[in-house]
């Protein structure tokens, strides 16, 4: 196993089977076409038989400060599937970062493996020594798949990881925030789409069942919304429509619903050439990463179609924002507060998409480049040193 990783190389290619060094991406490019494509820094390739780790971790850019990001756990069809989704999430945390006002990069990391059948504490702890090797470039913290004990133990081998217990000095899980931020983010579409932003009476379809849609769905029934919610976890199911007395669906009927908003809260790639003729609402809103499976064809078909899309990585932001504040010191009402705030900024990305003529998409990688062009001006400065503060440094200050 490899202990410290730096840069791509060779060796790292070869530690996993040659499919993924040799095999182009389903996109017919290269792997370091794919990266300049999308203008990434690093991929690392994780590789360790006697614990059964195979995992990839991607940094897309690093100019606001270090890479944080997630870790998921999915029993992907491919390797080149996990390389794809691995890219996509790392870039899309750039842009979530910059938007949510922090000073942190993008990056993504993802295991290949069912974790329902292939967790172990040694996984983990390997991924840990591969993320410690990086010396703070990447931050995980818990995605997909994982839960507080998976992070527990890759913290016996790294500092750098968010998203770990309370009694540990984290902020525990989450997914309370996260939904926060999803709601906070509807009531703004809302308001844009149908002049107010109450969801009361509001037909609202909610694609997943997990964490983060759970706690959704109970500040949507609270407010007095009818839900429509579906999962392919029967269990998790009939827990929700228990606790907010939703309308349990088929998960592949979620489509066909006639709702005012339809949520995704599961996997990405869901808004494509066959799901979007079927939808039956006003808009899109939800928490689940990379909606659009094409954002260059799909979004314009949800704009040939009427149908209102705020972009998934501006409204799912809680995530980020509420790790993040691990790094300085915890305070729970603050990273809510700062989830709040999501609906300010959806409000000021659909009145620039709207000034400017441009899709939602559009308008908000727009403002998250401007700021990445900004801060990485100020960057180009010299100045003696500049570290964080905090659980995650030795030093005590900016200068």
């Amino acid at each position: 196993m490899i202990r410290v990783i730096n840069h791509i190389t060779l060796k790292l290619f070869n530690t996993m089977s040659p499919t993924l060094a040799e095999k182009e991406p389903k996109t017919g490019l290269s792997i370091f076409e794919s990266m300049e494509e999308n203008e990434h820094e690093q991929i690392i390739v994780c590789s360790d038989p006697s614990s059964g780790l195979k995992a990839i971790i991607a940094i897309h850019n690093t100019v606001l400060g270090p890479s944080l990001g997630g870790v998921r756990m999915w029993p992907y069809e491919s390797e080149q599937a996990a390389l794809k989704d691995v890219l996509r999430l790392s870039r899309g945390m750039t842009y979530k970062a910059a938007l949510a006002g922090l000073n942190l990069g993008g990056g993504k990391a993802v295991i290949i493996g069912n974790p329902k059948k292939d967790k172990k504490e040694a996984i983990f702890r390997a991924f840990g020594r591969y993320v410690e090797g990086l010396a703070g470039r990447y931050i995980t913290a818990e995605d997909v798949g994982m839960s507080l004990q998976d992070m527990e133990w890759i913290r016996m081998e790294t500092k750098y990881v968010t998203g770990i217990s309370v009694a540990l000095g984290g902020s525990g899980d989450p997914s309370p925030v996260t939904a926060m931020g999803v709601y906070m983010g509807m009531k703004a579409t809302a308001k844009k789409v149908f002049g107010t932003d109450s969801l009361e009476n509001r037909k609202i379809s909610i694609q997943g069942a997990g964490n983060v849609s759970s706690h959704l769905a109970r500040y949507l029934h609270k407010e007095g919304a009818k839900l429509y919610v579906t999962d392919i976890d029967e269990e998790k199911l009939d827990r929700l429509v228990r606790d907010t007395g939703a309308i349990a669906v088929d998960p592949d009927s979620i489509y066909d619903v006639d709702v005012d908003i339809f949520s995704p809260n599961a996997l990405g790639g869901i808004l494509n050439s066959d799901t979007i003729p079927r939808l039956k609402c006003a808009a899109v809103a939800g928490g689940a990463n990379n909606q659009l499976d094409d954002e260059s064809v799909h979004g314009p078909m949800l704009i040939e179609r009427g149908i209102l899309y705020t972009p998934d990585y501006v409204i799912n932001a809680g995530g980020v924002i509420n790790v993040s504040n691990e790094l300085e010191g915890y305070n729970r009402e603050y990273a809510h507060e700062q989830a709040a705030r999501i609906y300010d900024t959806v409000t000021r990305i659909l009145e620039y998409a709207e000034t400017h003529n441009v899709p939602t998409y559009t308008a908000s990688n727009n403002i998250a480049e401007m700021r990445l062009k900004q801060i990485g001006r100020i960057k180009s400065i010299y100045a003696s040193r500049s570290h964080f503060t905090g659980r995650m440094g030795e030093l005590v200050g900016r200068r």
